[in-house]
C-alpha cells in the first residue's frame, strides 16, 4: 500500500476505479472499506460506487454478507427425498457445460484467474469446499444470476442425496485428487484461452468423470447389501 499514492479527484469515478484497479495488480489483498477510503482520500459513498462498478464487471469479488455466509441455500426434505445422485450429475450435465461455454465468453481477467487459481487444490485444504469453489467460479463467470441461484440449489440437494452412497465410498484419496484437478485444470484452461467448445466439452468429460463413479459406489452398496 505504501508503494501507491493515487492522485483521486474529490467526485472522480473513474479514477477511483482506476485507483483501486491499480492497487488489485499490485497482487495484495485490497484493507477495509473504511481503510481503503482513508487511503484514497475520498469519501465512503464515492468508494462504495466505485466497488460496485468493480464487482458489476467481474473485477472484484461480490461484497462478503455481514451475517454468517451460507453458500448453499437450504431447501426441503421432500425435494431430497424424491430424488438421488444420479439425478443430480443428470441434471448438471444439461446445465453445467453450458454454464462454461458461457464463462469462455464473458469471464473477467479477474473471474479467470480466480478459476485457474481454483483448480488446484492445495495441499490439506478439504477436497469438498475446493470442488465446489471451482464450479462455483466457473457459474459466477458466466454472469446469468438466475443460473447461478439453480446451481446452487442443485448443489444443496446434491450435498443431501449423496448420504445414500456416502457409506459404500472410499475416503477421497491423492490419486482422485490429482485426476479432479487435471480434469479442473482442462475446464479453466480452455476458459482462459476463450475457447468455448474445448470449455463445454472438458465440462462434460469431467461430469461423465464423476458420474461414473457415483454409478460404481452405488453398484457396490446394492452388492454389500
Amino acid at each position: 500500500m505504501n508503494a501507491f499514492e493515487p492522485q483521486v479527484g474529490p467526485s472522480d469515478l473513474d479514477d477511483i476505479i482506476a485507483a483501486v484497479r491499480q492497487l488489485q495488480q499490485g497482487g495484495g489483498k485490497l484493507p477495509s472499506e473504511r481503510d481503503l477510503a482513508e487511503h484514497l482520500s475520498v469519501k465512503r459513498h464515492q468508494l462504495r460506487k466505485a466497488l460496485e462498478a468493480l464487482r458489476h464487471s467481474g473485477d472484484l469479488k461480490p461484497a462478503r454478507a455481514r451475517r454468517a455466509p451460507t453458500a448453499l441455500p437450504r431447501y426441503g426434505e421432500e425435494l431430497v427425498r424424491v430424488t438421488n445422485p444420479i439425478e443430480v450429475l443428470e441434471l448438471r450435465l444439461i446445465m453445467e457445460p453450458g454454464l462454461a461455454r458461457l464463462a469462455s465468453l464473458r469471464a473477467s481477467s479477474f473471474e479467470t484467474a480466480r478459476i485457474l487459481d481454483a483448480a488446484t487444490t492445495p495441499e490439506n485444504a478439504p477436497s469438498g469446499e475446493v470442488d465446489f469453489a471451482f464450479h462455483l467460479a466457473i457459474v459466477a463467470a458466466a454472469r446469468n444470476h438466475l443460473a447461478a441461484e439453480f446451481y446452487k440449489m442443485l448443489r444443496q440437494v446434491g450435498v443431501d442425496a449423496r448420504v445414500k452412497v456416502a457409506r459404500t465410498a472410499a475416503p477421497t484419496c491423492p490419486k482422485r485428487i490429482a485426476q479432479r484437478d487435471g480434469e479442473h485444470r482442462l475446464i479453466a484452461e480452455a476458459i482462459s484461452q476463450r475457447d468455448p467448445e474445448a470449455a463445454e466439452a472438458a465440462m462434460r468429460a469431467h461430469l461423465l468423470s464423476v458420474q461414473r463413479q457415483i454409478m460404481e459406489r452405488s453398484n457396490a452398496g446394492a452388492f454389500a447389501a
